[in-house]
């Protein structure tokens, strides 16, 4: 199961009550654009003990069509990677540190 917006933005609600819920939304909102506005310029994105996020770019290529078999041109396009953090790694595969 994953986790949407609406649900992370509740949790961070009950742990500060103290802070407006759009205020925390517009928070929220910003954080992803600066993120989204990063990654299209090709920058890197770090939270330290999370991970990073990098775009590539993926080179035009002739591909296939899986269903009829003919071949189709792809065109180039980039694509986004992640690599989580040591500290992620150790929390998600409970090691000790």
């Amino acid at each position: 199961m994953g986790i949407v917006k609406s649900k992370l933005l509740q949790k961070i609600y009950t742990d500060y009550p103290n802070l407006y819920k759009k205020d925390l939304e517009k928070f929220f909102d910003i954080i992803l654009s600066e993120i989204k506005d990063s990654l299209k310029r090709g920058d890197r994105v770090e939270f330290r003990g999370f991970g990073t996020w990098s775009s590539n770019i993926q080179k035009a290529r002739i591909s296939r069509n899986p269903k009829t078999g003919e071949k189709v041109s792809t065109p180039e396009k980039k694509t986004i990677n992640f690599k989580m953090s040591k500290d992620l790694f150790k929390k998600i595969n409970n090691e000790e540190e």
